[in-house]
């Protein structure tokens, strides 16, 4: 008589694991896209000492400690793709003067992206698609937005004002920061998230503070210093070598912040992120090309993915695009170790926990955008780029997973594998 053998489901569940992990694991191909190099400014305060500071010379400022870090000379450059939301005032073509301002040749080719606050992951998505089609082998893709910057629009005044007081209208609001479709901010869409998953006020500010004790712990560490290129203010030329927010946080005055955006609602100015200025830069190359110019990748882009959505429940949009980033790569939520949600508010972050059942503690360890601040045309950028500094310490093969929600409904994700 024949007896089935019975097997643990623990085991199981672990040797599925391990056979989807190595769909993931293999050796890597010429065409596959690595990030070998990667840079940060300071994410610096609205209105701060940076301000003086536009988004392309925050971004080449940037782009020159990649390339010192990298040794790679700018002749080498075949592309540089750059994210950037409020556009309006930066000037004609603001890659172009990013790439210019680092000294990168005439023949950079530049292109900007605007996907909201996706747009700096965007670019990284783009540039890997160049490579894995064989029509760039280095490229540097970036984000930057100085919000300090943007300019107040006068509607009407090109056709002449007639008579009577008129409107000026914020540049960061209009175009960064309000949902055109519900004519209303973007807080009150997480607001409907906060309700939808049934995140209250406590959980929202217990999470705040968490991500600013991280931050405030990772910066004492000094875990972002192999990636911040300090950055010179005032005549004295001191150095910001920090991020300028996470030790500005007032404990006493954040519980006592009142709602922001709805009069019974949960999202507050403590609990949600700031306005802020900053950039960042990826050099993403092909695999055989870091091969021959000698150079170890940070990590490997596995995959990555975009979602839309309905416009008001934004704040849920990361989730499926993570899904369709993990179908792309054959893997699953418990193959991924490391978590990087962008914080646009509180309530984002952990609605994705909850949707994708992920390990709180894998989430976003050392703070995120409601400590640190979110530039936004930056912030998707940022987060692929500690993942990857991360990455280069980590044993071979572990994943991470970085995702952005946008206005408008969408988002986009991205893998990792460490090499």
């Amino acid at each position: 008589m024949m007896f089935a053998t019975r097997i643990n489901p623990a085991i199981a569940s672990s040797a599925r694991c391990a056979q989807r992990h190595m769909a993931s694991t293999r050796p890597l191909q010429p065409r596959d896209a690595v990030i070998v190099a990667g840079a940060r400014t300071p994410i610096l305060s609205f209105l701060g000492e940076g301000a003086k500071y536009t988004a392309p010379q925050l971004a080449a400022h940037a782009i020159k400690k990649v390339l010192s870090d990298s040794g790679v000379d700018g002749s080498k450059i075949e592309e540089a793709i750059f994210g950037n939301v409020v556009s309006a005032g930066v000037g004609q073509a603001p890659a172009r003067q990013a790439a210019k301002g680092a000294g990168l040749p005439d023949s950079v080719i530049c292109t900007t992206v605007n996907k909201v606050c996706s747009s700096g992951m965007k670019s990284v998505m783009y540039a890997a698609q160049a490579i894995k089609l064989g029509e760039r082998d280095v490229i540097l893709a970036g984000g930057m937005e100085s919000m300090s910057n943007a300019p107040f629009y006068l509607p009407g005044a090109r056709s002449g004002y007639k008579y009577g007081n008129q409107k000026a209208l914020d540049g960061v609001l209009v175009d960064g920061l309000w949902d055109p479709y519900n004519d209303f901010h973007m807080g009150n869409c997480g607001e409907k998230t906060s309700k939808d998953y049934g995140i209250s006020r406590e959980d929202q500010d217990n999470y705040a503070l968490s991500s600013y004790q991280k931050a405030q712990n990772a910066i004492k560490a000094g875990v972002f210093d192999d990636e911040i290129a300090p950055l010179p203010v005032g005549r004295s030329g001191k150095l910001i070598k920090d991020d300028e927010e996470p030790n500005k946080i007032n404990k006493e005055k954040f519980l006592k912040l009142k709602p922001a955006f709805q009069k019974d609602g949960t999202i507050t100015a403590g609990n949600a992120s700031s306005l802020n200025d900053g950039a960042s830069a990826l050099l993403v190359m092909s695999s055989e090309k870091a091969n021959e110019l000698g150079l170890k990748p940070l990590c490997r882009i596995v995959s990555y993915g975009d979602a839309e959505i309905a416009p008001i429940d934004f704040g849920v949009a990361p989730a499926e695009a993570v899904k369709e980033a993990m179908k792309r790569a054959g893997v699953e939520v418990a193959d991924i170790k490391h978590w990087e949600v962008n914080e646009a508010f509180s309530s984002v972050a952990i609605a994705q926990q909850k949707i994708l059942g992920f390990p709180l503690e894998s989430l976003n360890i050392n703070g995120g955008a409601v400590a640190m601040g979110h530039p936004i045309g930056m912030s998707g950028n940022r987060i692929t780029l500690t993942l990857a500094h991360r990455l280069n310490k980590a044993p071979k093969g572990e994943l991470a997973c970085a995702s952005i929600c946008n206005g408008g409904g969408g988002a986009s994700a991205i893998i990792l594998e460490s090499l």
